[in-house]
């Protein structure tokens, strides 16, 4: 009985923290991600699967002979889903009894079968390619033919390119060090020394760098964009630096453009705005960025050859007040963030819609809370010490009004830099594992690997399989046409079979 009450607790708990647990992604989806929101949600995560192991392990002591008479708990088990159709059928038949367990006798009729199904992975099938060339020679002037030697992925490589392309999912997508690998193929029976696979690493981002390259060509052609930075630290003499990566992001789906998807990164040993703007190079347009001083030079109006637009991130202006809303409960705080989200209500409603339909709709809702809110943040603002937390936070928005409300005129402009935020994501879930860069060759190569897997992933590619369908194809793919290679031009091959 105590293991049934445990059991029976336990399972409000976990209730208890599903909920919080959705309403915290339910914020940040709907609002944007920081650092100490995600850091929340990964916290509940944990707490959730805590419970929910407790859980498991309570209702299977519950279960055992002495205690099967005793209800283990009255949560709702809940509906389980169906194992993918797609995966092999291995059946494992087990033959019913041969004689009658009533009466012994041997007239046993077949009446059917039962099936239950059991989800099993077996471990990764290592297999050896053997290219075999054929040697002819001619009978009648006995010269020696044969065809030319087959092109590896990489230059005098010996790994195929469903390897490579897993070693790189893992290293930039799954964020596996590759000393880690290194130790998971030993056990598999296929000792691969690290400075191998750091080769296979160099090797690959040099055999890619054109597709990353018109990548990023796609990026610059955009009308607007998305840019923000992280800091990864680099190894340098004994010590580390901070170095940056950043990402531009080209995304003209909200307000419905043909145009595909793409992130593109770079890496700068320092967080100098300098970067962004050679990187930048020719493109003018729309920069929707966090408020960066480093940003400066790009907003110049003389700016050769085009001036660059400030669009401004209400995301990021609603979590200044939300931080002191939540922490200091200050009412001018907690009065802003509710005006503000009024405004991103209105905003879902406009998401996909073309420029001129957004403008409008912006107008017509929109304007007259931006302005109302205006007032009363000046208003608001007048009452305020210089130095009080909430007069900073209605600063940050007063002073940049112009870029904050650009949006209000212009349909191609999002409300917030979610877009680059979620692009940032990946970086800093994978900078726990690998820690730092070895080097600033390092942290280009890291940038080179994002830009790929990242850019796959927005136009719903699974990166593994394009990029070992792409290591296959480029060595003789023709230069003119690798634009086919392009993750929003890449057909899916039919899947082929290995030869005995």
């Amino acid at each position: 009985m105590i293991l049934a009450e445990r059991a029976a607790r336990l399972a409000s708990e976990i209730a208890v923290e599903r909920l919080k647990l959705e309403v915290a992604r339910l914020r940040r989806e709907r609002f944007g991600a920081s650092s100490e929101r995600s850091t929340r949600i990964d916290q509940l995560e944990l707490v959730l699967e805590d419970l929910e192991e407790t859980l498991a392990e309570t209702e299977a002591q519950a279960a055992e002979p002495e205690a099967r008479t005793t209800p283990t708990s009255s949560r709702r088990k809940p509906a389980r889903r169906p194992l993918p159709e797609h995966l092999p059928r291995e059946r494992v038949v087990h033959p019913g009894p041969t004689t009658c367990a009533c009466c012994g006798g041997a007239r046993l009729r077949h009446l059917g079968e039962d099936v239950t199904e059991t989800l099993e992975r077996i471990p990764a099938r290592w297999v050896v390619i053997q290219h075999v060339r054929e040697r002819v020679s001619c009978a009648d002037c006995e010269s020696i033919a044969q065809n030319p030697a087959p092109f590896h992925p990489i230059p005098r490589g010996r790994a195929g390119p469903n390897l490579l392309a897993e070693v790189m999912m893992a290293k930039f997508g799954l964020h596996l060090p590759l000393h880690r690998q290194s130790q998971r193929f030993a056990h598999e029976g296929v000792p691969i020394d690290v400075s191998t696979l750091a080769g296979w690493v160099g090797a690959v981002t040099t055999a890619l760098s054109p597709l990353v390259a018109r990548i990023e060509a796609h990026v610059r052609e955009a009308d607007r964009l998305h840019l923000d930075d992280t800091p990864v630290p680099v190894l340098a003499k004994g010590k580390t630096r901070t170095g940056r990566l950043w990402t531009v992001v080209r995304d003209d789906r909200p307000f419905g453009g043909p145009e595909p998807p793409a992130a593109a990164y770079f890496y700068s040993p320092d967080r100098s705005g300098a970067h962004a703007e050679t990187w930048l190079g020719d493109f003018h347009g729309i920069v929707q960025a966090d408020a960066f001083s480093g940003f400066g030079r790009l907003y110049e109006p003389g700016r050769k050859p085009g001036p660059i637009r400030e669009a401004a991130c209400w995301a990021h202006a609603r979590r200044k007040f939300f931080e002191l809303a939540d922490l200091r409960k200050a009412p001018i705080a907690i009065e802003a963030v509710t005006r503000i989200d009024a405004i991103f209500a209105i905003e879902r409603a406009a998401n996909g819609l073309e420029p001129d339909e957004r403008r409008a709709h912006r107008q017509a809702r929109s304007a007259a809370l931006v302005a109302d809110l205006e007032a009363w943040l000046r208003e608001s603002r007048a009452r305020l010490s210089a130095k009080a937390p909430t007069a900073a936070a209605i600063d940050y928005l007063l002073k940049r009004w112009t870029a904050f409300t650009r949006f209000l005129n212009d349909g191609r402009i999002c409300l917030s830099n979610n877009a680059a935020e979620r692009a940032i994501r990946p970086i800093a879930v994978g900078r726990r594992n690998w820690t730092f860069a070895g080097s600033d060759a390092g942290g280009h190569r890291t940038a080179a690997l994002y830009t790929l897997i990242e850019t796959a992933k927005l136009n719903g590619i699974d990166p593994q399989t394009w990029l070992a369908d792409v290591l296959a194809r480029l060595p003789d793919h023709p230069a003119r046409r690798i634009d086919d290679l392009l993750p929003w031009n890449w057909t899916q091959p039919q899947r082929r079979q290995i030869a005995a």
